[in-house]
């Protein structure tokens, strides 16, 4: 499908708008409007052009994300990947932000990731891209 352009918004369920947005301003994300709408909807919106959508219909902070930490792998997105132009830069920042990495930095074929947590265990990836020429092609024949 040719018409489709760009990712427009992520759409990310919270339990808290003050914790969610004081979580996504640290990371450079602005307050646009909100709450508005049936479920309701605050949007952020990044100097980069990222948009994000907190849903704010999360019935209570889970104590776990049920798709990276059950044993059990369920199908669904399982976290949003934003690129960074200097991975050691966003490690200080990180630090001073007092936000801690669930894991990483790691390197690994198509770069250097490192992940965290916003408060109701949503997953992050801050990745300094390296391209997909590190990746091998067409290894996997049939995993149905």
């Amino acid at each position: 499908m040719q018409e489709i352009t760009k990712v427009n918004h992520i759409g990310i369920r919270v339990s808290s708008l003050k914790k969610a947005k004081d979580f996504y301003q640290k990371l450079g994300f602005d307050f646009i409007t909100g709450p508005s709408g049936p479920e309701p909807v605050a949007i952020l919106l990044h100097p980069s052009g990222i948009n994000i959508n907190l849903i704010l219909n999360a019935s209570d902070r889970p104590s776990h994300n049920v798709l990276m930490d059950d044993p059990i792998k369920y199908t669904g997105y399982t976290h949003v990947a934003l690129e960074v132009t200097n991975m050691a830069s966003v490690l200080e920042q990180l630090t001073l932000l007092e936000l801690i990495p669930s894991s990483g930095p790691t390197r690994h074929p198509t770069g250097i990731s490192v992940f965290f947590r916003d408060d109701d265990n949503n997953v992050i990836e801050l990745i300094e891209y390296a391209g997909l020429e590190g990746l091998e092609t067409n290894t996997v024949d049939n995993l149905d």
